[in-house]
């Protein structure tokens, strides 16, 4: 397995950015989760623009840009924060400037949209971490998912597992975990930010999609060569999926296992990933071993 580089794990004192370069983010939660990190022992840096907001962004292109590259190249930052998801993370990645980051890594937090970054940086072998935004820190029922975050921020690895599900696929497989929001995934393909999937443990989430718009982009990595290439498969989350005009007579968990029902490598459906509360963070990036028995799935992190 080709060797990946964590960033150093977080300490008190420590500084954190919170920054918005996808949707716009609202004044309240982005102060509530500055309370929230202080109590954690983290000092917090605001992005100048991190309250714009220009549409369905947070803020001109620009403005994104120029927050993000202050953070990834501002040495006393040990951990980027992403105010939270929606769109717009695309359109800024292939303007910043990752080559103080590479020399310096840190911790880039945040799953969604952000699933394009954690893609992104899988081209340089550096960790990242899929895991709960500012945005959402005081949630109702989050409070597990937010403080196996800050864990994991300072080292402290939380298992990620969940109870047998019906729909599982027996099976071990070892590589390296990588992925997060399907619709995401879709859009990074035949893009500088589409890694090399041969021998992935695959993630995928997503949110308010139709049913066949899932089975269409299923299509798409199965045509892609993407699904061929796994060694495993973890399917999360996939919150609040519609019908279309006619019903698509599946569930979301049942289109996906239909497309790769021709492979062999284990799958662990119902993993506590995506956009409900209980959204555990991993290490994106990370070579794990993959556990689905007749008990339950795990993933485990291994050494390099």
């Amino acid at each position: 397995m080709q060797k990946t580089l964590y960033p150093p794990f977080l300490k008190e004192g420590d500084a954190v950015a919170i920054v918005a370069i996808s949707g716009p983010v609202m004044e309240a939660p982005v102060h509530a989760a500055r309370k929230i990190l202080e109590k954690e022992g983290f000092r917090v840096h605001l992005g100048a623009h991190c309250l714009d907001q220009v549409g369905m962004l947070a803020g001109k292109d620009e403005d994104r840009l120029a927050d993000f590259q202050q953070a990834l190249d501002n040495p006393e930052i040990k951990a980027i924060l992403f105010a939270r998801g929606g769109y717009g993370a695309s359109r800024i990645i292939d303007l910043a400037d990752f080559s103080q980051f590479r020399k310096l890594p840190k911790w880039l937090v945040g799953f969604s949209d952000l699933t394009a970054i954690h893609l992104h940086l899988e081209k340089y072998h550096i960790c990242s971490i899929h895991g709960v935004m500012p945005n959402s820190y005081a949630r109702e029922g989050g409070e597990v998912a937010r403080q196996a975050l800050f864990g994991l921020l300072k080292g402290k690895t939380t298992k990620l597992a969940s109870p047998k599900h019906p729909l599982n696929r027996q099976g071990k497989a070892k590589g390296k975990i990588l992925g997060g929001n399907l619709s995401i995934i879709n859009h990074c393909l035949s893009s500088p930010s589409e890694p090399n999937w041969k021998g992935a443990i695959l993630v995928l989430e997503d949110l308010e999609e139709q049913l066949y718009h899932l089975d269409r982009m299923m299509i798409q990595l199965q045509r892609s060569g993407v699904l061929s290439q796994l060694a495993g498969l973890i399917i999360g989350q996939f919150s609040d999926m519609k019908e279309g005009r006619y019903p698509f007579g599946k569930l979301a968990e049942e289109i996906i296992l239909q497309h790769v029902a021709n492979y062999q490598y284990p799958v662990w459906v119902g993993a506590p990933i995506g956009h409900e509360a209980h959204n555990l963070p991993f290490i994106h990036g990370a070579n794990i071993c993959l556990e689905v028995t007749d008990e339950g799935s795990s993933i485990d992190y291994l050494q390099n």
